[in-house]
């Protein structure tokens, strides 16, 4: 028996809708966020795609006027006009913004520092 994608994940996706910009090189796309976690997140794949999946992106998650998540991610799969993308780094604010978004959606202080620990041995 093989485990489904869903069953291997360690970090719990969270369904939100924000303003999400990817950027390639001088390539950009205004893109349709389905949901995102501590360690990447999932879109719905712009038309038309050119993304090179062997280089990084860059990705700005915009949860308000002043307030942005930014991290560089890898292309992981794609999937049913998905595209989903694991974090190579995010920056010490972000990750901050990030993890208080994901504390207020998972509603459980256990899970979210299972989840943190993950994080910094993976």
């Amino acid at each position: 028996m093989t485990e489904s994608h869903a069953d291997r994940r360690r970090f719990k996706r969270i369904a939100f809708d924000a303003r999400t910009e990817l950027t390639q090189g001088s390539n950009r796309w205004p893109v349709q966020l389905v949901d995102l976690s501590l360690k990447g997140l999932l879109i719905h794949r712009p038309e038309p795609w050119l993304g090179d999946p062997d280089l990084p992106f860059d990705v700005d998650i915009h949860l308000s006027d002043d307030v942005d998540v930014q991290m560089s991610v890898q292309l992981s799969h794609e999937e049913n006009q998905q595209l989903g993308f694991e974090c190579l780094h995010i920056g010490l604010d972000s990750i901050s913004h990030l993890r208080r978004l994901v504390e207020l959606n998972l509603g459980d202080m256990e899970e979210l520092e299972r989840e943190m620990r993950a994080l910094l041995e993976s």
